[in-house]
């Protein structure tokens, strides 16, 4: 049985919710701050793949409110799973090895020191 493989905006989905429970705004927020600002997600890319991320057990919704003014009703919380943390986990180790053999073939550039 193949196990599956987060894309790119789950990848940075699981990246989001590795610190801590968001919302679906606080994710796009994040994924935003991490990225420095070079990849933002729309609501109907990351609903999508939130959908798909909890068919696959990676992601679950959080019912606890955060504060005694926020309505659980309104809003839904998300946080990994073990299985989301492995899944997170396995991609990257594949990236760092992807950059590995570019850093191998000349393709990165090393920063000068100071």
């Amino acid at each position: 049985m193949t196990v599956p493989t987060p894309n790119q905006t789950e990848f940075q989905i699981l990246l989001a919710l590795a610190g801590k429970e968001r919302h679906g705004y606080g994710i796009m927020q994040e994924i935003a701050r991490q990225s420095g600002g070079a990849i933002r997600v729309g609501p109907g890319t990351l609903y999508g793949a939130i959908k798909r991320m909890q068919a696959a057990g990676w992601i679950v919704e959080s019912k606890t409110p955060r504060s005694e003014d926020e309505d659980a009703r309104r809003t839904c919380y998300y946080r990994l799973t073990p299985a989301g943390r492995t899944a997170a986990g396995d991609a990257a180790r594949r990236m760092a090895d992807l950059v590995s053999v570019a850093e191998n073939h000349g393709l990165l550039k090393l920063k000068p020191s100071h």
